[in-house]
């Protein structure tokens, strides 16, 4: 039986935030502090006017995906993480997007020299993992995501999973502390390799 890499999409395998900021600017003259890793904090409108609403943020996300995905870039060394991994492992692709959302991520990864199944979600990533590990016959699994909260998730419903966290935008990285249910914190993939294939070899499933 093959190990089980689950593993999200933006600011893991793609800079997303750094983009995003980019468009924010050039079409709808709103700042987005990148240091903030919080989507409706970190905007602010350039004209003084009131805060964003939730709704407001939402409408510009669901914007940005997917007709905004061509500006989306490869994180460094992430393919060849993937390319090298795959040899010996199944690898799924999580990604928090609405299901219209599938085949173009599809797309944008397949650019990028990265063809692998693709699920989309909402909400916390802990149940879909525990169907996805369970459905590829329980296998020692790794999971790669930025968001505390999904590792948090991840660690309630499946917690034999081991849980890496990424934060793959430099600009953002230094402000976002270690996910407290994380087992490590790694935000370069040359490393992060090398980890996940460690937990791979030893063939155990994570402890508490």
């Amino acid at each position: 039986m093959k190990p089980l890499l689950i593993c999200d999409c933006d600011e893991v395998l793609v800079h997303m935030v750094r983009h995003f900021r980019n468009w924010l600017d050039e079409s709808h003259d709103i700042d987005f502090a990148i240091d903030r890793h919080d989507f409706f904090g970190a905007m602010t409108r350039r004209n003084g006017g009131p805060a964003l609403s939730q709704a407001e943020a939402w409408d510009l996300l669901h914007g940005f995906f997917p007709s905004e995905m061509d500006r989306q870039t490869l994180v460094p060394h992430a393919a060849e993480a993937l390319a090298a991994l795959g040899q010996h492992a199944d690898i799924v692709i999580l990604t928090n997007l609405i299901e219209e959302c599938r085949t173009p991520r599809i797309e944008q990864l397949a650019r990028f020299g990265i063809h692998h199944r693709v699920q989309c979600n909402n909400g916390g990533k802990g149940e879909p993992v525990a169907r996805l590990v369970a459905e590829h016959g329980n296998p020692v699994t790794v999971f790669v995501d930025d968001l505390p909260q999904h590792h948090a998730s991840v660690a309630d419903h499946a917690p034999q999973v081991h849980r890496l966290h990424m934060v793959s935008e430099p600009e953002m990285a230094p402000h976002v502390p270690p996910a407290p249910h994380a087992h490590a914190r790694i935000d370069d993939w040359r490393k992060a390799e090398g980890w996940i294939a460690a937990r791979f070899a030893e063939g155990r499933p994570a402890t508490a």
